[in-house]
């Protein structure tokens, strides 16, 4: 089992940054993929970016390559912890950002979400 709690969400202003954390506890290992997707009003959710438990492998989904950045604090024994720099923020970022693992076995956990509000 893996428990994954979000945080850091809120409202910005176009252009301006917000970092999402993940604190993820439970059975995690090196081979674990955890990331995030977003979920937009009205919208199927989407993937966003995704990273190696063990801190390789980073993929970003073309809508924020450049502008988001993943990563993670595998450090301590009982929770990593994956964060999401989220810089040069659009109104079309809006959404639900939710945390997720997958292991090789394709066994998902997911997170409530955390809301990010981009105004105009």
């Amino acid at each position: 089992q893996v428990q994954l709690v979000e945080s850091g969400g809120g409202l910005v202003q176009a252009g301006g940054s917000l970092k999402l954390s993940c604190a993820a506890t439970g059975s995690i290992s090196s081979s674990d993929t955890l990331g995030w997707y977003r979920q937009a009003p009205g919208q199927q959710r989407e993937w966003v970016a995704s990273v190696f438990s063990g801190g390789s492998s980073i993929n970003y989904a073309e809508a924020v390559n450049g502008r988001f950045t993943i990563s993670i604090d595998n450090t301590k024994n009982t929770v990593n912890t994956v964060y999401l720099q989220m810089n040069s923020l659009k109104p079309e970022d809006t959404a639900v950002y939710y945390c997720y693992s997958e292991d090789p076995w394709r066994t998902e956990y997911w997170g409530r979400g955390t809301l990010v509000t981009v105004s105009s």
